[in-house]
C-alpha cells in the first residue's frame, strides 16, 4: 500500500536584525547626519577604505583614522539591471549599478547611479552623491550618484 505524500507550498517571512558595528555605524551616521562620506584609513598600507571597514582586507590591519572622501568620484565599473524585482529595487529597471571610486579612496563603493541613461553610462564618467531628503541611516541615504554637469 502507497501512502499518499503531502505536499504544503508556501513562503516564510522571517524578520531578522543584525547589528553593523561600530565602523559601519559612524560610516552611515556620517551620511546622514552630516551629508559627508568617511573612509578608514590603513595603518600599514595606507590605502583608504569605502566604505569604511575595522580592518583593511590587504593588510589585516585594525584601522583607526577616519578620512572624508569625495564627495564626487570615477565609476571604475558598472552593470545596468534590465529586469524587474519591485519588493527589493529601489529604482525602475533599467538603471545602472556601478563601482565608483571616490576622490581620496583607494576602493570602490557600489552604488546606484541616477539621472543618466543608462545607454550614456561609462567607466571613467565622473558622479556626485544625491543624498535622500529624509535620511535614515543607511546606504540609501545616497539616493544614487549621478554625473557631475560641466558647467
Amino acid at each position: 500500500m502507497s501512502e499518499e505524500i503531502i505536499v504544503r507550498r508556501t513562503a516564510l517571512r522571517i524578520p531578522y536584525s543584525w547589528a553593523a558595528g561600530a565602523h559601519a555605524t559612524r560610516f552611515y551616521r556620517e551620511i546622514a547626519d552630516r551629508r559627508r562620506i568617511m573612509g578608514t584609513r590603513c595603518p600599514r598600507c595606507e590605502r583608504v577604505l569605502v566604505p569604511a571597514r575595522k580592518s583593511c582586507s590587504r593588510c589585516f590591519q585594525d584601522t583607526t583614522e577616519w578620512v572624508e572622501v569625495g564627495p564626487a568620484g570615477v565609476v571604475t565599473s558598472f552593470t545596468i539591471v534590465h529586469y524587474s524585482e519591485p519588493r527589493i529595487q529601489p529604482m525602475e529597471p533599467p538603471f545602472a549599478v556601478a563601482l565608483i571610486r571616490l576622490d581620496g579612496a583607494d576602493t570602490a563603493l557600489i552604488h546606484l547611479l541616477g539621472e543618466v541613461e543608462p545607454s550614456e553610462v561609462r567607466t571613467g564618467m565622473r558622479v556626485e552623491p544625491v543624498f535622500a531628503d529624509e535620511p535614515k541611516g543607511r546606504i540609501l541615504d545616497i539616493r544614487y550618484f549621478k554625473p557631475v554637469s560641466v558647467d
